[in-house]
Parts: structure tokens; sequence; C-alpha cells
């Protein structure tokens, strides 16, 4: 097998082949991109509710044994205290050097027995660790057991549905779709319920300041669960959304879904193991990065937990990885996340472009304009100065904006303050096969709160920050 440090180490300059990466976003198998038209599945989330089917696009790794809680704990930033069967949070794991590897939803389903769900970084680093010797020396306790999502699999079947139910329509929806009233849980704990005859596991959950659940349980049950949900909303609103909405969600709640993970470089002894043990084909051998930052390294793309707004969430109450680099951060300098808001005026220079005989911006796709699996563009002042970088991007519907998650320095925040963002890619694009020959062009945008809607930052404010999590995994 050919490793990733092999891979690496095959190329002259790992930045130039990353940005030349042939391969796009994410993609969304499993459902359609449309199931009416991508502006009203988005105004459904705010307006009544949706069903998000998150059944094939995410990775599920089971930890089990007598030390996979300790496990965890061991790899994660944020604390477990009180964290106990039925409840869920957020893992976020960090490189021994303290950069960001990714964050996905832990889910405590049993004494000894959790699974992890989201992107594949942060699973290929717990996997890594449960055969890595533990700082002792000794072996972790623990077995995995990786359901792989169906883009990389050979036959159709995963080991569990996922539904999102989301939206101001959603707890009665549910409680119609059970026979009875829906349980009134707490933010990330979760409870078995009944639905058409199935035993669902539902975890109270939200997305873009919408109360909601996500609902799982055994792929047998799949149909059933899925055509009692949608009878239940038929009265109320409730909207299928495919997957072209389905990732322009995040834009509204302010989670920022594209950290690159922090693989590439690092001296220590775990980071020279890790790629040794990494596929040439595992996540950091196959990702794309696009847009017109480029740094002199790849370490230019790095991010600290402060960056992507995970400050609040770094807890110093346990042993961990990365814990020695992050206590000397805590008191720099970090840069800060917030919305750009881009002017409209100067969004339609940039779109009637399409139109043009000559030079031509790099296409806006809507809802997303997402085009690379790690989008960075650059985020300058009036002087022309680099003050950060734009990352997600896309159109709400809801807000009537283009919006931008961004993170840039903290000197430079001021709500309402004009910026520029740098569109497209140096030198007329890069040859991945989601860019076509462009110039770059300057669009001014205004710094705005994170999240942008106005339900997230208020009505639902004290959830978000407890985990900072969209429905867009």
């Amino acid at each position: 097998m050919t490793t990733l440090q092999q891979k690496l180490d095959s190329q002259s300059d790992v930045v130039d082949f990353l940005r030349n990466q042939q391969v796009g976003p994410n993609v969304y198998p499993g459902v359609p991109a449309e199931y009416s038209n991508w502006r009203n599945e988005q105004r459904a989330w705010a307006k009544s509710a949706v069903l998000f089917n998150q059944s094939y696009h995410m990775v599920e790794l089971y930890v089990r044994g007598p030390e996979a809680f300790q496990l965890l704990e061991y790899t994660a930033i944020n604390s477990f205290k009180n964290f106990t069967v039925n409840k869920a949070k957020q893992y976020v794991p960090v490189t021994p050097d303290g950069y960001v590897i990714g964050d996905v939803i832990l889910f405590y389903l049993a004494e000894n027995e959790f699974s992890l769900v989201g992107r594949a970084p942060a699973i290929e680093w717990v996997e890594f660790h449960a055969q890595y010797p533990k700082p002792d020396g000794s072996k972790w306790n623990v077995t995995v057991e990786r359901d792989e999502r169906t883009a990389k699999r050979t036959d159709g079947v995963r080991k569990n549905y996922r539904f999102q139910l989301q939206g101001p329509n959603a707890m009665k929806i549910l409680s119609q779709a059970m026979g009875t009233d829906a349980p009134d849980l707490k933010f990330f704990n979760m409870a078995h319920i009944d639905i058409n005859g199935a035993d669902v596991i539902a975890l109270r959950h939200g997305m873009a300041g919408q109360p909601g659940y996500e609902l799982f349980g055994p792929w047998a049950d799949y149909q059933k669960v899925h055509a009692a949900l949608v009878e239940a909303g038929k009265n109320d609103g409730l909207t299928l959304v495919g997957g072209r909405a389905y990732s322009s969600n995040t834009l509204e709640s302010g989670w920022l879904p594209s950290p690159l993970p922090a693989f590439f470089t690092g001296d220590s002894q775990m980071m020279k193991d890790f790629r040794a043990w990494a596929g040439a084909d595992s996540y950091a051998g196959t990702c794309s990065i696009g847009g017109s930052y480029v740094p002199d390294s790849i370490e230019g793309y790095y991010l600290t937990p402060w960056d992507i707004g995970y400050g609040h969430i770094v807890k110093f109450d346990h042993d961990f990885v990365g814990r020695e680099a992050l206590e000397k951060m805590a008191g720099e300098t970090h840069k800060q996340k917030v919305t750009l808001a881009l002017d409209n005026e100067d969004m339609l220079r940039v779109l009637s472009s399409m139109y043009a005989e000559g030079d031509r911006a790099k296409y806006f796709e809507f809802p997303s304009a997402v085009y690379a699996m790690h989008p960075f563009d650059e985020v300058r002042n009036a002087d022309g100065k680099v003050i950060g970088v734009s990352t997600w991007v896309g159109y709400s519907s809801n807000e009537g904006k283009m919006l931008t998650l961004a993170m840039i320095d903290p000197a430079e925040v001021e709500m309402g303050k004009e910026v520029k963002l740098v569109w497209g890619e140096p030198n007329g694009g890069t040859t991945k096969p989601t860019v076509e020959p462009h110039v770059q062009t300057e669009i001014k945008a205004v710094i705005s709160p994170v999240p942008y809607s106005n339900v997230a930052r208020t009505a639902y404010a004290d959830s978000w920050r407890a985990t900072g999590v969209g429905a867009n995994r």
C-alpha cells in the first residue's frame, strides 16, 4: 500500500498538489439535487420544516470497549465531564501542534459504546489512535468499526439511516409521527422513541437557529420511518431538501465545515506515524483546496480552535493530544470568525461578466458557490492588506444575500465595516474540473455577525454557542 507520506514525498509542492487535485466539493449522494427547487427548500427551514436525508454522505465509526471513553477523551480538546449515556457532543481533535483536524458528532450510545458521525478526517484520527500506543506504551482496550459513506462503498446498504427534522414546525410534526407528544429534550440529549413501530433514537439538535431532531436507527427501518415522517408533515409544510440546498444551510448557522486537516506536516513521532499509517487514498491524500488565498507553505492553511470559533470549548481539565501546544496558544491573538455579506451591486457586476465576450469572473454556483473541498479566499481591508480568509460561500434565500464565513484579524473586526473579498484563483485558475478560465476580481463585503441569522443569534443562541454545529456535516 502506498502511504500518505509516500504520496506527499512524491510531490514537489504540496500546496500546488492540493490546489490542482481533480476533485470538486463534497457530493451528497442518495438524494436528488432538488425535490422542488432550492429556493423553497431553503425557505422551509426558516418558515415551516424540512426533512434532510443524511443517510448517505457521512462516515460513521463505532468505538467500543472498556477504554473507549478514555480514548475519545484523550484525543478531544473539549471536556468530557458530565458526558453520559444518551448524550451527544461535538468531538474536536487537534494535532500535537494544536492545529484543527476537523469535527464530528460523538454519540454516547451505551456503556462502552460510542459512534462518531461526520466527515472523514476526525474519524481517521480515531481509527489511527485505536491501534496506536497510549502515552504509557500499552495498547488501548478498544475496537473500532467503520461504516463507510455511500460514495466509497460497493454495496448501497448502510448500518443506519439518518434524518434531520428541522424548523419551527418540527416538534409538531414529530409528535404527529409518534402519535404522542415528542420528548422535550435538552440540547444534544437523546431518547428512544417509537415511529410507526420502529425504535428510533432522537437527538435534540438544531440548524440555522431552528429547533429540531436528528433521527436514526437500523437501515431496515429506513422506509417506514421516512414514510411516517412525510405523512405526519403533509399539513404543516414539511419540505424534503435535496443536495443542492443542503450544503448552504451552514451560511445562516455559522458553522464552518471546511477546516483543512493539519495532517500534511508536523515533526512529532505521532504525526510521522500517522502519515505512515494513512493510505494515499485517505482523506488527506484525496482532498482539494480552492480559492484566491495561496500561502507559501501548507501550514498557511492550518487553523487553531480559536480561529474557527471553538475557543470556548477548549478545556484544560484533562490530558489530550495537543494540550501543551494549545496552552501556549491560548494567550495569543487568533483570527475571529465573522460573516461577510457581499455587496449586491458588486455581485451583479460579477454575475453579469458571464455575458461578456472577454474576461469573466469565476462562476458563482447557486446556492452554494463552493467549488473545492476546502475553499480559502483572501479578505482585504480598504488599504489592500490581507486581513484574513473567507471559506464557505453561497446564497441565502432567507436573507436575500450572498454570504461567506470568514476568519479575520480581530483588530479589523467592526460590524458594518467594509472589506473586500478576492474572488477567483490566480493566473486564470487551477486545473480542478470545477474551475473554468477566469480572472480574479474584488467584491465589496460588509463584516456581519456570526451566525448571520437573527433567529440563530437570539432565540436559539445558547444552544448554538454550546455546539456551533449546523446540520450540514
